[in-house]
């Protein structure tokens, strides 16, 4: 499969996908449901990831997610979502969510979460993506926020396997 040109940050983001809350969003405490925002969260992060390997992505992993401020019946949910960086087969695909209050512009920062999706080829197999272009200060730092990320990640995957391992040795 040849290379395909890098992209841009803008070229794929979704700058303002809304929800609206209704009362069967809600849980016993008269907020939304946080699966409810993981959900819709998931599912706009999963179209930037489309859009910038130009075929289709799988979840392989959400870290990260931060809950700030809850959101409550009658505020919409405003998504805005964005790759971060790009690696031979996968990406970081940045969500930040708002709930803007009915009735005015004020919005409350509510979610932030960081995702990690792999590009599949037809027979199921991970396939190479296009290199991201950061551009802006803001693109470029989330580009280097998003190795620190995957640094961490791999380590503890390697921490866990060293640990399982020992654990295994000792079992014998």
């Amino acid at each position: 499969m040849a290379e395909s040109a890098a992209r841009s940050v803008a070229s794929t983001a979704l700058h303002e996908q809304v929800y609206m809350v209704f009362p069967n969003d809600l849980n016993s405490n008269d907020t939304v449901f946080g699966g409810l925002i993981m959900a819709q969260m998931d599912r706009i992060a999963a179209v930037v990831a489309d859009r910038h390997a130009g075929g289709v992505c799988v979840t392989a992993s959400v870290d990260a997610v931060h809950f700030l401020a809850p959101a409550r019946k009658g505020d919409v949910l405003v998504f805005a979502a964005s790759v971060n960086r790009a690696w031979t087969t996968s990406m970081e695909v940045g969500v930040r969510v708002e709930a803007e209050c009915i009735g005015t512009t004020d919005r409350r920062h509510i979610l932030s979460a960081y995702l990690t999706f792999v590009a599949l080829d037809a027979a199921g197999k991970p396939r190479p993506v296009p290199a991201l272009l950061a551009e802006s200060e803001a693109e470029r730092r989330r580009f280097e926020e998003a190795q620190l990320r995957r640094a961490s990640r791999l380590r503890h995957a390697e921490d866990l396997r060293q640990l399982r391992a020992a654990s295994q040795e000792e079992t014998r």
